[in-house]
């Protein structure tokens, strides 16, 4: 069926091809508009299943709210079996789904790796973006501490890797890399509407050669994929207009302090992720990894129940309560714990899900958290996104993609130097606990 589809498109694309030849005699603008096409079709796909995955996302998180406020108890039955179903759909239609997506396409740029031994369709193909899709939903179905960001960015990158699949061999050649820089790019700038924090992500964190070589490309794909998602759902902030009074040298101190904390958080939290994953491979027998991953449901299920606050889902809530001082009396030093280790066991557990979001909101409560301890005023909220960046830098080490996203979720211009130092604290403190990045270990597994 996929060679028949393949085979159609190509026939279009060719006669398209053709089309714009006998209209335009000019052999630049011909190249021009046959090389832009490929870039426009993956990132208009991307940005719909972007919106797609967006709103089924927050479906199943109202759908979490119901539950537990109503009947919390059934946690104890969902969480484990949907659990072991997305567990089980990674493993029978695509081992390569698994986790956050990120590592994958990194792999897939990486020179060294060995086609032979691990293919570009493995890592990003369709089977891999149907089985990310569907078990990162039914495991958030289940209430697992999972974000949409990293699967998105692998499904996008497999989106315009299909789509370089549809080139006719008539067509001006189109380097595959550049295009699936520009998925991971485009994947990103849908998911949070941050479209400077997708480029900045593909120069920090895929880009194997100098920005000169693809930076058109690049572009084509976050701005079409932006627009798209901004004609769709408007012009909107993925956090809003929290308050923020960045000026003076006054809090220059507590933004150093804030951002080390974070950043020593989030690179523990991606070493505890790595050991759980090496732990989990010396399980040789399928009983006992399936019994990992119904009692991970298990323990998630624990968190939940006991936990008065939202200890499931991505965190957007949560961030929401922090950021516009709403309920943060409930915000606990167990529900740090809930949430940091959720996050965790949800990883580990081998389903499909992203840690940008559960580490944002992870940053956000101890953030919350410091300052109550510090008896800092509530009002400004300029430490709490310190916080976030810190976190998210010291899992991810890309410490300006942490710094821009943030920026470009609240638009809070005046604190930019702020943020780009909190980016850079945190990097550096995220270094003492290991010196790589949990994406750059997770990456030379696919690449053995």
């Amino acid at each position: 069926m996929w060679h028949k589809t393949i085979a159609a498109g190509k026939g279009f694309l060719t006669r398209l091809g053709d089309f714009i030849r006998r209209k335009h005699y000019n052999k630049t603008v011909v190249t021009s508009i046959l090389t832009w096409i490929p870039y426009i079709v993956g990132s208009v796909v991307t940005a719909l299943v972007a919106i797609l995955y967006a709103k089924i996302f927050d479906y199943i998180n109202h759908l979490s709210h119901l539950v537990k406020d109503n009947i919390s108890w059934l946690f104890f039955i969902i969480t484990p079996v949907c659990l072991l179903l997305g567990w089980w759909i990674i493993k029978k239609v695509s081992p390569a789904a698994s986790g956050s997506g990120i590592p994958q396409l990194m792999a897939a740029l990486d020179p060294k790796r060995d086609p032979k031994k691990v293919s570009t369709g493995f890592l990003l193909g369709g089977r891999t973006l149907i089985a990310k899709f569907t078990s990162s939903i039914i495991a958030l179905l289940g209430g697992a501490v999972i974000g949409r960001e990293g699967p998105m960015i692998q499904i996008s990158a497999s989106i315009f890797y299909i789509v370089h699949k549809f080139i006719p061999k008539e067509w001006p050649r189109i380097d595959r890399g550049r295009m699936l820089i520009a998925g991971g790019a485009a994947g990103l700038a849908a998911a949070f509407n941050t479209p400077l924090g997708g480029i900045v992500f593909a120069i920090e964190e895929l880009a194997r050669t100098h920005l000169n070589t693809f930076k058109s490309s690049l572009l084509y794909a976050v701005i079409f994929s932006g627009m798209t998602v901004q004609w769709i759902l408007g012009p909107y902030l993925f956090l809003g207009f929290p308050k923020v009074d960045a000026v003076g040298f006054s809090m220059l101190g507590y933004v150093v302090l804030f951002s080390f904390i974070t950043g020593l958080a989030g690179a523990y939290k991606g070493k505890l992720i790595l050991q759980l994953i090496y732990l989990k491979r010396k399980l040789k027998k399928p009983a006992l990894r399936i019994l990992w991953v119904a009692l991970s449901g298990v323990v998630l299920a624990f968190l939940f129940y006991f936990n008065k606050n939202v200890a499931f889902g991505p965190g957007k809530d949560i961030m929401g309560q922090i950021l516009f001082n709403t309920d943060t009396n409930e915000i606990s030093v167990w529900l740090l714990l809930s949430r940091y280790f959720g996050a965790i066991i949800s990883y580990t557990s081998g389903i499909a899900g992203g840690v940008f979001a559960t580490s944002l909101s992870s940053g956000s409560i101890i953030g919350e958290l410091l300052m109550s301890l510090m008896n800092l005023d509530q009002e400004n909220k300029l430490l709490i996104l310190v916080a976030m960046i810190g976190f998210l830098t010291g899992i991810t080490r890309a410490p300006f993609t942490s710094s821009i996203l943030v920026l470009e979720m609240t638009d809070r211009h005046s604190a930019i130097f702020m943020f780009i130092l909190a980016g850079l604290i945190s990097s550096v403190a995220a270094r003492i606990i290991d010196k790589k990045s949990l994406y750059q270990r997770l990456e030379w597994n696919y690449l053995r």
